[in-house]
């Protein structure tokens, strides 16, 4: 008899079909299934020809391929479709098989399916998989969670395929129960969307406040590569910037309509911020930068209406360009800080034992925002697994010290050439805030006392207790019972 399979997945995009050739490549036999049938016979007889890869034509064939406890990986569009896939494996699965979602679905649906799959005697990881179709190929970043007791059955695949880092470590490990595997994956993303928003600003900056040609910006970022800013966005933005369009000539990225698209996991990361009262604006305001682009008809109207600047640039190019280096590394050290108040505040509320060391050691490698300052985010959380802030750490906190003047001069630079920059400046003031013993909450809090009673805390009393004052004169005693930070 055959021997059965390691592992089943179900889903053969492009995601699902490379990390099948991933797993078959580190020696896993894999039984594949898809519901158009037909994908998995030109899978069978294409890519994977020849090699470790049982097709099945139904879920009752897939179920009957695999070794137990069976594991079904569905690699599907996140939301509906996961849910529909469950119900359909469930039926071919007996006490203590494992169901995996490799996709980006939100936290709290992998936390609500991680509580009904066990009452059905079944266990449920809800994993982020980073790095894309290279990635899932030849090696991404894993951040699985769920049910702890799944996790020694498919280590030895996650951390086969898996990225590695120095030392052959791979970037996989268990993140935490129910949904947490699922939230640090959409915290990367959220980060992922503060990074590329400040390289597209650095490029505009350049571009249009400059008025340097792509391939001089293709020289900048191919320079800032071989430093500090060393990483997966800067390197594919010096490989973008230097391809042509074949049928115009003109540099692609010059020939691309400026209208950003994003699947919602941006979104989701600053939801969350909002919900767990995490302050994390460089994120939001990347979300909201791609909303602003969308709508594209309404800017090309108000272009000759609305006005701005009417003068260039006339400083030193060079000078600005080395500030502009500094300033996106300082703002980029302001994203994780933001990301890692956000993983921290969900530990606190969902009681997951997070590792913020080893989760950065997750992103080393394989996915989106891997990048060389990683491996000093992890120094830091190892030096101090307390640490409230990333700014507060005496490497980061120098860094950003050091590049305030620079950091400050690119932003006036951008406001007097009417140039938007809305992460990097949002990156300077969370710094700003962060930084401050005192802000304005005070006034704020009194207005809310005045209109709606909201009550306030006092310099001279202890924390927790609250007052309320009658500004009318006409307003009475009572004040409102909640109290809400």
């Amino acid at each position: 008899m055959s021997k059965k399979a390691d592992i089943g997945l179900v889903g053969l995009a492009v995601m699902g079909e490379n990390l099948i050739l991933n797993m078959e490549s580190k020696g896993f036999t894999v039984a594949c299934f898809n519901r158009t049938v037909s994908k998995v016979d030109d899978f069978i007889n294409g890519r994977g020809k020849d090699k470790k890869i049982i097709g099945c034509h139904s879920l009752d064939e897939l179920a009957a391929n695999l070794e137990r406890p069976r594991k079904v990986m569905l690699m599907v569009k996140a939301g509906k479709p996961v849910d529909e896939f469950i119900e359909m494996v469930i039926p071919h699965l007996e006490e203590g098989d494992i169901i995996i979602d490799g996709g980006n679905s939100h936290f709290p649906d992998t936390m609500r399916r991680t509580r009904y799959l066990s009452e059905k005697g079944l266990l449920y990881i809800g994993t982020g998989v980073s790095g894309g179709e290279e990635g899932a190929l030849k090696g991404p970043s894993i951040m699985p969670g769920g049910s702890p007791a799944a996790w020694p059955s498919v280590k030895p695949i996650f951390q086969a395929i898996a990225a590695k880092v120095e030392g052959d470590v791979p970037c996989c490990d268990w993140v935490g129960s129910d949904g947490a595997g699922h939230f640090v994956k959409m915290v990367h993303n959220g980060i992922e969307y503060g990074d590329m928003q400040l390289i597209c600003e650095a490029y505009h900056l350049m571009s249009a406040g400059l008025d340097m040609s792509a391939a001089e910006i293709h020289k900048v970022f191919a320079e800032w590569n071989e430093g500090v800013l060393d990483s997966y966005l800067i390197e594919i933005t010096r490989d973008i910037l230097a391809k042509t369009d074949p049928d115009t000539g003109k540099p692609m990225v010059d020939v691309i309509l400026d209208t950003a698209g994003q699947k919602g996991t941006g979104k989701w990361t600053s939801q969350a911020g909002l919900d767990l009262g995490i302050a994390i604006p460089q994120i939001a305001e990347a979300v909201f930068a791609r909303c602003l682009s969308a709508v594209k008809e309404e800017r090309v109207a108000a272009a000759p209406l609305l006005t701005g600047p009417k003068s260039g640039f006339d400083g030193d190019r060079a000078t600005l360009i080395k500030h502009l280096h500094d300033a996106v590394y300082a703002s980029k050290i302001c994203s994780y800080a933001q990301g890692y108040q956000l993983l921290r505040a969900a530990a606190a509320e969902y009681g997951w034992d997070l590792d913020f060391g080893g989760i950065a050691l997750l992103w080393r490698g394989g996915c989106i925002i891997r990048a060389r300052f990683l491996g000093d985010i992890k120094k830091a959380f190892d030096q101090n697994p307390s640490l409230a802030n990333l700014l507060l750490d005496p490497y980061f906190s120098k860094i950003t010290a050091d590049s305030q003047n620079a950091w400050r001069t690119v932003i006036k630079t951008a406001v007097d050439l009417g140039i938007p920059i809305p992460a990097m400046s949002a990156a300077l003031n969370y710094y700003d805030g962060y930084r401050s013993e005192r802000l304005p909450a005070n006034l704020l809090q009194a207005q809310r006392d005045y209109f709606g009673a909201h009550t306030y805390e006092r310099l001279d009393k202890p924390r927790g207790e609250y007052f309320h004052t009658n500004w009318t004169g006409t307003g009475g005693t009572t004040s409102a019972q909640t109290y809400v930070v």
